[in-house]
């Protein structure tokens, strides 16, 4: 795992400010000073950033997706830590350093979007399999792929996933980028029931759309539909979430939410209410949860600082929903 980077307490202190008469999640969290600790740790929930943008260039998309990582870590670590989330139940591991190729034409870029697979799925494996529950915080979509690798590995058996975003991602699986991970991991048999919510008319071309029509194991419900009624957005997703075995992984592309800064930004789309709304009562079990394609500073100049405070939220929100 040469490219993964394990935080001690001194990293964790850095980026956490300590106030008197107040206690943060910083303070609190567990780390590690090594992967064959992780079962010993008395958090169950790990969390990890892959901060690249290899595999959105490889897809032709805007970077910046690695710019997410530090500023939602420092939001999280700098959450007050109270009886509602004490920050115990966290383990902070550490990010991915994965350097940019030598060439940057799209074959280079796909191909180190390989590289990046092998090494991000045998953590997420050695995470599951120590009993914990895998938080990662992106870069780019074409990470799915490796978390279903990772998890169905360590389950054995092809696993169920809920994907909240406006693609589908299920591009043909030729060349590994941020918009064919599920269908590599449909492909090569780690992914068995595949569910969309939220998908955009607009931007999912018709192989795609043929393509879900015609594969049984995959379900969508269009964001245009549920735009149609005034019905909260838990009650429509409750028909693709029947459908799906009790434990399930999570994938939050975050360009479904309207303004928030991501690879493919929309002005129309959940808000983030409706997105804490599905992660607080879903009453699925999570197996893990990926936040994907979020930015605070894209490659054309664009800037958000409003990310990294979304991203602790939903976090948060999870722990809370899941512990």
């Amino acid at each position: 795992m040469e490219g993964l980077n394990i935080y001690g307490k001194d990293e964790i202190m850095a980026l956490t400010s300590q106030r008197e008469g107040e206690t943060k999640l910083g303070e609190k969290v567990q780390v590690i000073s090594a992967l064959d600790q992780l079962k010993s740790s008395p958090a169950r929930f790990v969390l990890l950033g892959i901060p690249e943008d290899i595999g959105v260039r490889a897809n032709h998309g805007i970077g910046g997706t690695a710019t997410a990582w530090q500023p939602a870590l420092k939001a999280i670590l700098n959450t007050q830590s109270t009886s509602f989330l004490t920050g115990q139940e966290l383990l902070v591991l550490g990010h991915f350093s994965f350097p940019d190729p030598a060439e940057t034409d799209i074959k280079s870029l796909e191909d180190a979007v390989v590289q990046i697979d092998e090494q991000v799925y045998p953590v997420i494996r050695e995470i599951v399999e120590a009993g914990k529950v895998p938080i990662v915080i992106g870069g780019g979509h074409n990470n799915a792929y490796p978390m279903i690798k990772g998890l169905s590995l360590a389950l054995q058996q092809a696993v169920d996933v809920l994907n909240i975003d406006a693609h589908a991602d299920l591009r043909p699986p030729a060349g590994r980028h941020s918009g064919n991970g599920f269908s590599y991991a449909l492909k090569n048999g780690f992914l068995k029931n595949y569910a969309i919510f939220g998908l955009h008319q607009n931007y999912n071309n018709t192989a795609i759309l043929d393509l879900i029509a015609e594969n049984p194991n995959i379900q969508a419900i269009f964001f245009d539909d549920l735009l149609k009624n005034n019905i909260p957005v838990v009650e429509q997703l409750q028909p693709l979430l029947k459908n799906l075995a009790p434990e399930i992984g999570l994938e939050i592309d975050l360009d479904c939410v309207e303004n928030l800064l991501s690879s493919a930004f929309t002005p129309s789309g959940f808000n983030i209410n409706d997105v804490r709304r599905i992660i607080l009562s879903s009453g699925k079990k999570i197996a893990y949860m990926h936040l994907c394609e979020g930015a605070v500073m894209l490659q054309d100049g664009r800037q958000s600082a409003g990310t990294a405070k979304a991203i602790a939220y939903l976090i948060t929100d999870f722990i809370k929903a899941q512990k």
